[in-house]
């Protein structure tokens, strides 16, 4: 019983570490808010976490582990690749513009650039190019794609994606998913297609 109480104690720590996160910042953030939001003494904090950073570091696992199965669930066998590509990389911008705090993490780490808000948005970014350089590694065995450098792969459509969607709408009206998956084609499926086999028309 004592350990579900604590394993609880930990969980609306945490909780709260997200909601004083996406409202004040990092920077802003105190142990003091921390503990207003999840009811409990500043002192209860400091038995699970040494400091805010380390605080910091538990939550963003905790975001990552969740954006983790959101993305399994995403991809689909009866999909091609790079339908199931499309629509990993939609979810992966739509769970970074619509959760309070990663919007307010990824403007910060843009504006402060402190040492520990740059590594809390680098273990995010580092986590969705492992996953889509996981799955280019698997279709280049498959043969649904030429070989390519997975990583580097990963780095560019995952740079094309960002781009086309926040960097784009800064002086263009956004667009449409469907105007994303068309340019994604256009730009890298159709080159990283695999080439017909010899005397078989493309």
């Amino acid at each position: 019983m004592r350990e579900v109480i604590i394993i609880n104690r930990k969980q609306s720590i945490l909780e709260a570490a997200k909601q004083s996160f996406a409202l004040f910042g990092y920077k802003g953030t105190t142990m003091d808010h921390v503990a207003t939001a999840a009811k409990v003494g500043k002192g209860t904090i400091y038995t699970f976490f040494k400091n805010k950073e380390e605080l910091l570091h538990a939550v963003i696992e905790e975001v990552v582990q969740e954006m983790s199965q959101l993305l399994q669930k995403t991809v689909d066998p009866n999909r091609s690749f790079f339908d199931n590509l499309h629509h990993t990389l939609i979810q992966i911008l739509d769970y970074r513009r619509n959760h309070p705090l990663l919007q307010r993490l990824f403007l910060e780490a843009r504006e402060l650039r402190g040492a520990t808000i740059q590594l809390a948005v680098e273990l995010i970014e580092q986590h969705n190019l492992q996953f889509i350089q996981s799955h280019i590694e698997r279709a280049i065995e498959k043969g649904e794609l030429k070989p390519c450098p997975p990583e580097i792969t990963a780095f560019v459509m995952i740079k094309l994606y960002v781009a086309l969607s926040f960097e784009w709408e800064k002086k263009h009206p956004p667009l449409a998913k469907e105007e994303l998956a068309e340019l994604f084609r256009l730009y890298l499926a159709e080159g990283l297609a695999p080439s017909a086999p010899p005397g078989q028309a493309t």
